[in-house]
């Protein structure tokens, strides 16, 4: 009985999953990034779109990318990618306004330059980046596609050229253009309704395929569990560096209450250090 009882109750979840699987849209942060996973030729395909250029080529891509800040506050990126200049960027979803405000876009540069220059390398050295939020809302309520943001001298309206770059993509936006035209999409739940033929093909293997049904209920899941041991591991070490710092505890002690190992504690040590000078 116990093992029927298991059986049905295994079946009813899969079938929800599925239904939500039905009802995902781009918009949508972990369908979007299962969907633009390891997949350069998609990621190279959005940027070209949101910049408006066609000799982008990226050459790294990944997803839900931990951003990790020894003595401040980490982040999870939705896609990390870099092209071929050695320009970097950094693509999230929001459907929530609250989510896209302007201090998280500053944060969200400031830790994409993070430890991007060895020691004692010049600051020329430093890449162009570009931090895009592309929202479900029209955030700032003036009707644009694209909201450039970049800073200005004010005296004089020259541009203060450090090669950091937000923009904000307005999911409302319905023109008859590019811009409109990947809205549109990213508000399908639907496949077949897609405009852009390369979305629509990839959206679909997770939707309109047994197979990718399967793998998108399985990445669901395994996706619950990575969220609750990445945030366990976080606190850890958040917990970890704020004994570090009041340094009134020995590494094997600080292991034993943060439930890290030893040597990754004296690791959080070390990179302390130069912090600290």
């Amino acid at each position: 009985m116990c093992i029927e009882a298991d059986s049905i109750k295994n079946e009813e979840r899969q079938k929800r999953l599925r239904e939500k699987i039905a009802r995902f849209r781009l918009f949508d942060d972990d369908f979007m990034t299962r969907v633009f996973e390891d997949d350069l030729k998609l990621t190279e395909f959005l940027l070209s779109i949101i910049l408006q250029r066609r000799d982008l080529e990226v050459i790294e891509s990944n997803t839900q990318v931990v951003q990790k800040s020894l003595t401040g506050r980490s982040v999870k990126l939705d896609i990390k990618a870099k092209d071929k200049t050695g320009k970097l960027y950094n693509i999230e979803i929001q459907r929530e306004n609250k989510g896209a405000d302007e201090k998280r876009a500053r944060y969200h540069s400031a830790i994409l330059d993070t430890n991007t220059l060895m020691t004692n390398e010049d600051f020329d050295k430093l890449p162009e980046t570009y931090v895009i939020f592309i929202t479900e809302h029209d955030i700032f309520k003036c009707g644009f596609p694209l909201y450039h943001i970049n800073r200005k001298i004010e005296e004089n309206g020259m541009t203060f050229c450090d090669l950091s770059h937000i923009i904000y993509v307005n999911g409302e936006y319905k023109g008859n253009d590019a811009i409109g035209d990947l809205m549109h999409d990213f508000l399908c739940a639907d496949p077949d309704e897609m405009r852009y033929k390369l979305l629509a093909e990839k959206a679909g293997r997770f939707k309109k395929t047994e197979k990718g049904a399967r793998r998108m209920c399985k990445i669901m899941e395994e996706f619950a569990a990575e969220e609750r041991a990445d945030e366990r591991a976080i606190q850890a070490e958040e917990m970890a560096i704020g004994m570090l710092e009041i340094g009134k505890m020995s590494y094997e002690e600080i292991a034993a209450v943060s439930k890290l190992s030893e040597s990754k504690v004296r690791e959080l040590a070390e990179r302390l250090q130069p912090a600290a000078r």
